[in-house]
């Protein structure tokens, strides 16, 4: 073990803990909550990556769109809009696969893969905070493009989720706790509206570095928002039908019908097919109380007012 990892290892111990859905322990960290494997790799990534200036790192909450994303750019910067399908990498691996989490894959592969010889531009994912990311990357010429959605859904879709892989064949979560624990910021990555919101101001402020999408408006409108993406990234559509074959080969409904998905796993066992599930805006009408909706509202209302940021429920 080398001086810096005993150094980090003695750090983690002394950050003030909790049990994550009685199940997981994690720590808080600069405001932040992890589990201590995934504070040691963001350590890791914050002091030793370089980014390049033609480099793109996607940012996301979890469970905000970061499976499609991750398809979306992997199409408009890596792919021939007008490949045979037997060529398309979707069809190949899960996007997780393709545009890999940079802390809790890239940096927890022993050893780190070398992220120099990757061809450019490099396209990364992270579910960090703005605030986490190396200086490297904010002061460099490379892009970021951030997904965010509605946090009533964004909570819904979490516990779903961790219920597939924490309670399979099991009761859920009681879903009043997970709001509660999702409305204190006490859960893995959180808290989400710090997360979400710092991103936010960023792209205010530097509408060429970052791009702000919200799932919302990309359900509502994805040929519109897919031809700003493509534009942010600098690959520009030529024709109105490559964005139309670029929304269909990434649309959910396909990607969840790829044998691909249904089968396997990429990411320490979780099912790929635990990444796709109704992907629709307002779903968590079917489950949240009036209690809960008031809860995560009255929330919602006081970490982001006056922000300017607002979505769609």
């Amino acid at each position: 073990m080398t001086a810096q990892e005993t150094n980090s290892n003695t750090i983690i111990k002394e950050l003030p803990n909790a049990l994550f859905w009685d199940v997981m322990e994690i720590r808080k960290w600069q405001d932040f909550w992890f589990e201590p494997g995934l504070i040691k790799c963001a350590m890791k990534f914050n002091s030793s990556f370089q980014a390049k200036d033609d480099d793109v790192i996607l940012a996301s909450a979890p469970k905000t769109g970061t499976t499609w994303l991750k398809a979306l750019c992997l199409c408009i910067l890596h792919q021939n809009i007008n490949i045979p399908e037997n060529e398309d990498l979707l069809t190949k691996d899960n996007p997780q696969f393709h545009v890999q989490t940079i802390e809790s894959t890239i940096y927890s592969t022993k050893p780190t893969p070398d992220l120099y010889a990757m061809p450019s531009p490099r396209l990364f994912h992270t579910h960090l905070p703005f605030s986490f990311l190396p200086d490297s990357v904010k002061n460099s010429n490379g892009k970021i493009v951030c997904i965010a959605r509605n946090p009533k859904d964004t909570l819904v879709s979490l516990w779903h989720f961790f219920n597939s892989i924490f309670r399979p064949n099991q009761e859920p979560y009681p879903l009043e706790k997970a709001v509660e624990e999702f409305c204190t910021g006490v859960h893995q990555y959180g808290p989400y509206f710090e997360n979400v919101l710092g991103y936010w101001l960023e792209s205010q402020k530097r509408p060429e570095k970052i791009l702000f999408l919200k799932y919302e408006e990309m359900l509502k409108d994805p040929k519109d928002q897919v031809k700003k993406l493509a534009l942010f990234l600098g690959k520009p559509f030529e024709k109105e039908e490559d964005v139309e074959k670029v929304v269909w080969r990434c649309s959910l409904e396909r990607l969840r019908n790829l044998e691909v998905n249904k089968n396997g796993s990429v990411i320490y066992g979780v099912p790929n097919s635990s990444y796709f599930r109704k992907g629709m805006v307002g779903d968590w009408n079917n489950y949240l109380t009036p209690e809960m909706e008031d809860r995560i509202n009255k929330t919602t209302f006081l970490k982001f007012q006056g922000s300017g940021l607002e979505f769609e429920n």
